[in-house]
């Protein structure tokens, strides 16, 4: 997992691609989460501090939330807003842990695995966290933890192949994923929880980072060349979705190599919050310096001439 990205700024990008920039510094976001009350952004700096954030989208703040040695990622909120599910090297390779939002009060250590960690969503109602398990045997695994019941851990979804980012719908019927049994990551769609009963392929041509929008009529997904797609879903108890289609086009940052999610959505479905990295934009510059061997050559002597 990479520990530094480029810097760049949060905004809102709509379906026609126009974009509203929020009014916060340029850092290397990475994990952007909406809370559920549309106020607050929680969000992970792959900068020097290597930690969580909060952000206050009224006011355009940014305060610390995690202050522990290591990376601490993958930012996930309960369903009161009140404390952050993440993962946490600073006493592991990468458990699960909880906080306040706020920053009050210390992490508390919610599992205890050799292996490492990675949350990726709430279930609607609160009672579960899925997560990402990476597994000497059987490589990434979707996991889920009971928030109650002693956080008990059960797997979703495990194979030989990887499976990750698990995500249920708003009415609690779907668990979206993305595999690479195929041969490559592709978005598919179980019911949940009873994931092995059936398996409806989402993307045509690759997909990662799968995220619904909060009616559940819309999956999004991010295609290989950075788009972020959609796919409209006609509620009911069988799965139905349209063709994908392009939601905004790529040139926003996805961080390939890191599988967390790197976008989200506005409470409405209307917009996205997106990464743009800027360092993509800007134009390259070029200092020439003619004749610089007898500009030392100057200063050299003129040094050696000084009384």
């Amino acid at each position: 997992r990479p520990l530094a990205e480029p810097a760049g700024s949060l905004m809102w990008v709509d379906a026609q691609g126009t974009e509203t920039p929020i009014s916060t510094e340029r850092r290397a976001y990475v994990h952007p989460r909406l809370a559920r009350n549309g106020a607050q952004l929680a969000l992970y700096m792959a900068d020097q501090d290597l930690d969580l954030w909060l952000s206050d989208l009224s006011r355009a703040t940014l305060t610390r939330v995690t202050t522990g040695v290591g990376v601490q990622s993958y930012p996930v909120w309960t369903r009161d807003d009140r404390r952050l599910v993440f993962s946490s090297q600073t006493d592991s390779v990468g458990n699960i842990y909880w906080q306040r939002a706020d920053g009050s009060g210390q992490p508390e250590r919610l599992t205890d695995s050799p292996n490492l960690q990675m949350p990726s969503a709430m279930s609607p109602d609160g009672s579960v966290l899925l997560f990402t398990e990476t597994s000497p045997k059987t490589g990434d695994d979707v996991m889920q933890m009971s928030m109650a019941d002693g956080h008990r851990v059960s797997p979703l979804v495990q194979t030989g192949f990887s499976e990750r980012n698990g995500i249920i719908s708003p009415d609690g019927r779907w668990l979206a994923y993305e595999s690479d049994d195929s041969g490559r990551f592709e978005i598919y769609v179980s019911p949940y929880p009873d994931v092995a009963a059936s398996r409806a392929p989402v993307s045509t041509e690759g997909g990662v980072r799968p995220l619904w929008s909060r009616t559940g009529k819309q999956l999004f997904y991010v295609s290989p060349p950075g788009s972020v797609m959609a796919v409209d879903v006609t509620p009911g108890a069988a799965w139905a979705a349209s063709p994908p289609s392009v939601r905004v086009r790529e040139g926003y940052f996805t961080s390939p190599g890191n599988p967390g999610r790197t976008y989200d959505v506005s409470e409405d479905g209307k917009r996205l919050l997106m990464i743009k990295d800027n360092q993509q934009d800007a134009p390259y510059r070029f200092v020439v310096a003619q004749h610089w061997i007898h500009e030392m050559r100057r200063l050299a002597g003129a040094k050696q001439a000084a009384p």
